[in-house]
């Protein structure tokens, strides 16, 4: 009788965790894009945009690079260019350093633009390694543009090591375009 007790006492428990849970707004409620019938005007907003601007300076958006893949699309380059490693490496090397030091002219010229950089590694070691690696080769980044004056809240890094690649050849040329820290702006959130 007491394991009987013990039961029903653990079914009830189960029942109200499963009602708090299922009483949270799910996603399902949510309207789905895909289905709207016209497409949204330049004057109206899309959900988690902020206020649209007249601004003159190039603000052009890329997406994640995990986005793009799930999208099935190429990598947009946009106006924040990649930088590229040596094999095994995550040192900046002069070419680097060069278009780090463009791409933080940019961030100074569009101060309210935030961005990820993504460290990106070519398919050889295993994927601990090279998620360590990419990790490694995006910070190196991100220190750099701290140095060159660019505020460390603007800038945030994500590693995908060897899973998304620009190149799927097994060949050094191929492997050098997937040595990369690439650069995402963030869409800015809406005031609150």
């Amino acid at each position: 009788m007491a394991a009987m007790n013990k039961m029903v006492r653990c079914g009830v428990i189960t029942i109200f965790i499963f009602t708090a849970v299922g009483c949270a707004p799910s996603a399902s409620s949510k309207p789905d894009p895909s289905v709207a019938s016209s497409t949204p005007t330049k004057s109206e907003k899309q959900p988690g945009e902020g206020q649209r601007s007249p601004a003159k300076e190039s603000t052009a958006q890329t997406g994640s690079s995990l986005d793009e893949l799930r999208e099935g699309k190429p990598p947009v380059s946009g106006p924040l260019k990649d930088i590229f490693f040596g094999f095994d490496r995550y040192d900046l090397e002069t070419e680097a350093r060069s278009t780090l030091k463009a791409n933080a002219d940019w961030l100074k010229k569009n101060p309210a633009a935030r961005i990820e950089i993504e460290g990106h590694c070519d398919e050889r070691g295993t994927n601990e390694y090279n998620l360590a690696l990419g990790a490694k080769r995006a910070q190196a980044a991100k220190d750099y543009l701290v140095t060159l004056g660019i505020a460390t809240e603007r800038l945030s890094t994500i590693s995908y090591g060897e899973e998304i690649p620009v190149c799927k050849e097994q060949n050094e040329s191929c492997w050098r375009q997937n040595r990369r820290a690439r650069f995402v702006i963030i869409p800015s959130r809406p005031a609150s």
